[in-house]
């Protein structure tokens, strides 16, 4: 028997809902909808639900309007029906849908992330710990303490032991055979980057370590080092190491790839930031085609550098990308519709609602609130008072007649200025909520059984009563 969903929805909102399922067509659900009384959807609570719904026979489901403030899991005991929170956009309803109402399990993945410190050795100890601290709580797995050239780090060894007594992994990151040897001395899981020349050190510590061609581009090393491992059964990472654009990056990712051949079972690695710090463009997208190549060829750590202040989220882009790369593997596809996280700038569909809809919704607005919205023309604001739209937001002030009432102003300058940001970008504006730049800065924790606190115009009005 075909499962039948209960969609809970407002005055305003049922029109549009009404026409975007019947589009659906055939669908393997029935459905129906049920108008609750109330004006705005999100404006529902629970008490209104359990006194003004009688769900209909054979309901299997129920989809609440995805701003709905209020506890499914109440709803559900009190109707002996699962509820459950659908998209915030109706326009979001198909793929929603699509999924059956699960959303793609991102828990998992397969790349380890080593996060380096490149100036560890100008922090003191208490410095990297916090510094570790932050890097572990974004996704790292591994601490990597960069050493510089001709730079003394008396401290190396102090720094290992303290971030292991915290339960990091840790690994050491040099060029200096005396720096690699205090660092394994002290307890580092990893040491990068070892040669056929300094493998020994790997024989002489229990640590893992990372292997590069004594001569930079040169395969024939990489491979004598890794069978130089493999002969002594030590446990291994080879790096043929990730060049930057116009210094030889086509050809490092040849590298990969015959690496990958030769060596169908070796742990590999790749050092993303020579593209995401070297490279004027937003990281996270270089993030995601960078953690595609490792998908495909396999490759298991990523080592992740923060140096320039544009790649400021990188570890949290690498370990959302990673797990996007992950999902969409294991489902034999794109990597779309899992996670908007690293569409920072754009969104995919900025516009959940054309401007003949939101003409159709102002037509039946009777109170003088204003609302606002953007569609591919523009700007609109609408109310009792009248639609206006715009693409610039100066250009609309002086048509709602609000010179009068400076909070009122105020709210609804800043609320115009975010949509015009949002319909230049292509990004998706909703009115009083922030707009979504992904893992680039992460929106505030929000608590959807409560109702949202009143705006700054109605708490203005309240204290002047």
């Amino acid at each position: 028997m075909a499962e039948k969903l209960i969609f809970l929805t407002g005055r305003l909102a049922r029109p549009r809902l009404e026409r975007l399922l019947t589009e659906l067509g055939e669908t393997e659900f029935a459905w129906e909808i049920i108008d609750t009384g109330v004006k705005i959807a999100a404006l529902m609570t629970e008490e209104i639900i359990k006194r003004r719904v009688t769900l209909p026979d054979g309901a299997s489901r129920v989809i609440l309007p995805g701003r709905f403030r209020g506890e499914p899991e109440r709803l559900a005991a009190h109707f002996g029906v699962p509820f459950q929170h659908g998209p915030d956009e109706i326009a979001d309803l198909p793929p929603f849908l699509g999924r059956e109402g699960r959303p793609p399990d991102l828990s998992r993945h397969d790349l380890r992330i080593f996060a380096e410190i490149v100036d560890a050795a100008a922090l003191d100890v208490e410095a990297i710990v916090e510094r570790a601290g932050g890097l572990a709580a974004a996704g790292a797995d591994v601490i990597d303490l960069g050493c510089l050239p001709d730079t003394p780090f008396p401290h190396l060894g102090d720094a290992v032991r303290e971030l292991k007594a915290r339960g990091l992994t840790v690994s050491v990151d040099s060029a200096d055979v005396a720096e690699l040897r205090t660092g394994a001395d002290a307890g580092a899981d990893y040491l990068l980057s070892l040669t056929e020349d300094t493998l020994s050190l790997a024989r002489d510590y229990p640590v893992t370590p990372v292997l590069i061609s004594a001569v930079p581009g040169d395969l024939s090393s990489l491979d004598r080092a890794i069978e130089a491992a493999e002969k002594d059964g030590i446990r291994f990472i080879a790096d043929p190491v990730l060049d930057p654009i116009h210094f030889g990056f086509t050809q490092s990712l040849e590298r990969f790839a015959e690496t990958r051949r030769r060596w169908p079972q070796a742990e590999l690695l790749m050092g993303t930031g020579n593209l995401t710090e070297l490279t004027d463009a937003d990281s996270a997208g270089v993030t995601a085609m960078l953690l595609g190549l490792c998908s495909e060829l396999s490759i298991s750590s990523v080592l992740v550098v923060h140096v320039s202040p544009h790649t400021a989220k990188t570890v949290e882009e690498h370990d959302l990308a990673r797990r996007i790369m992950f999902a969409a593997r294991n489902d034999g596809a794109l990597p779309r519709d899992y996670h908007p996280g690293l569409l920072q700038v754009h969104d995919r569909k900025p516009f959940p609602a054309s401007s003949e809809d939101i003409a159709a919704l102002a037509e039946e607005v009777r109170d003088a609130n204003f609302r606002i919205m953007t569609a591919p023309d523009g700007i609109h604001i609408f109310s009792s008072k009248g639609h206006f739209v715009a693409q610039d937001a100066f250009e609309l002030f002086p048509k709602l007649g609000v010179e009068a009432d400076g909070a009122h102003a105020f709210y609804l300058g800043a609320e115009l200025m975010k949509a015009e940001i949002a319909w230049r970008l292509g990004k998706r504006y909703v009115q009083d909520e922030p707009l979504a730049w992904g893992v680039a800065a992460p929106a505030p924790e929000e608590d959807r059984t409560r109702l949202a606190e009143a705006g700054h115009t109605l708490r203005a009005k309240e204290r002047d009563k």
